[in-house]
């Protein structure tokens, strides 16, 4: 039989297992409400914001004509058609019909914001699209109303850009609407955002879906804040904020573990606090790293990281590091393998990482002893 390599002791992936799967279930899940006709885009304003190709999703609860939920961990997406032309049920009644259908679901199916949808060139909303706006805003929702597929035209000299004169012109009219006497309307959105997700031949990333990201997550209640900032894919800054703090639990955690030096022999003991920060991480970064490694080769993360292997090789550059690991280096161990952890996810999040190659690529991002020098430096000054 085959002895065992010492540097490498058994690890199951239970700690980032369940601090995934509770991590999750704490952030819950955000659920926005897509309002407009086919044809105007709602998809593609789901697939550039949060990475989503919806016709992929399964579909979630069976719901009601005209009404369509898709659902993952993180994100829910309800998916409303625009008033049906030739209905005989009045626009805002069609929209109440819906809204009930959707209310007698539970609280985690609940909308958070709506975005309601309106070609940018169209000149105007029509009646049916007021009566169906001030629906919402009288259910108590908040909606944001998305101008999608605006051509927008690049200034040759400044490199700035506008748009044309007829989508000017329409988004003048929203910021001040007036019926066709010139009498002043009132339409309760709460913004508008002018969008593209391609550029007018088709490519690139488009624009305005910073700002409709932003107010989403301002408009949003409290409560479902994180889950948003955990569903969208284009601000990481709001995931890093998010991932900091966790960082900061785990080498206090990792300190307090160390207070007695321990020997390098058992320095693997900190490997389930790491495990438990890369889970709870992953899990802002909306990642199923499950799926993408093996259970051993999850569990070597944690060996390479608080292992003896990883230990012993710092240890023995840092001075007065001698035979142990002490509270600050085993800080500093954490707080480097925590950054590091997150550069990883987010280059997976970004796509920039193979998730099937995630094994062999986490050596290349591997906490160095530069990163660990400068974390001890950091929790020095820190501590002055």
């Amino acid at each position: 039989m085959a002895k065992k390599n010492a540097d490498r002791p058994d690890l199951d992936d239970k700690a980032f297992v369940q601090a995934t799967s509770e991590a999750r279930s704490r952030y819950g899940r955000f659920n926005l409400a897509i309002v407009g006709s086919s044809g105007v885009g709602k998809s593609s304003l789901v697939n550039a914001v949060f990475g989503r190709d919806w016709a992929k999703v399964g579909r979630g609860l069976p719901v009601t004509r005209g009404v369509q939920f898709y659902n993952d961990d993180s994100l829910g997406i309800w998916d409303v058609e625009g008033f049906e032309i030739g209905s005989p049920i009045p626009p805002d009644q069609q929209l109440r019909n819906h809204l009930d259908a959707i209310a007698a679901h539970s609280g985690e199916h609940q909308i958070s914001v709506v975005w309601y949808c309106v070609k940018a060139n169209d000149d105007r909303l029509t009646p049916a699209d007021i009566a169906m706006i001030c629906e919402l805003d009288a259910r108590g929702l908040p909606v944001i109303l998305v101008l999608t597929k605006v051509d927008w035209i690049k200034n040759p000299i400044t490199g700035q850009r506008g748009v044309a004169k007829d989508v000017e012109a329409f988004v003048d009219w929203l910021n001040d609407p007036v019926d066709e006497a010139g009498a002043r309307l009132h339409i309760p959105y709460r913004r508008v955002i002018l969008t593209s997700t391609r550029d007018r031949h088709g490519k690139g990333k488009g624009h305005g879906l910073g700002d409709l990201v932003t107010e989403t997550l301002a408009l949003a209640p409290e409560r479902d804040k994180d889950a948003f900032r955990i569903a969208q894919r284009l601000n990481l800054p709001w995931k890093r904020e998010m991932a900091r703090p966790i960082i900061a639990t785990a080498a206090a955690a990792a300190a307090g573990a160390a207070t007695v030096p321990l020997p390098v022999s058992d320095a693997v003991t900190l490997a389930p606090i790491q495990l438990t920060m890369m889970g709870r991480i992953a899990a802002i970064y909306d990642l199923e790293v499950k799926t993408m490694l093996s259970a051993g080769a999850l569990a070597q993360f944690g060996v390479q990281v608080a292992g003896r292997a990883l230990a012993t090789s710092f240890l023995k550059l840092i001075p007065g590091a001698g035979i142990v690991v002490n509270a600050a280096v085993a800080g500093a161990l954490t707080a480097a393998t925590g950054e590091s952890w997150m550069k990883i996810c987010e280059l997976l999040h970004t796509g920039k990482i193979d998730p099937r190659k995630l094994d062999q690529e986490w050596a290349k991002y591997a906490p160095s002893f530069m990163d660990v020098a400068r974390k001890l430096v950091e929790r020095r000054v820190t501590k002055r």
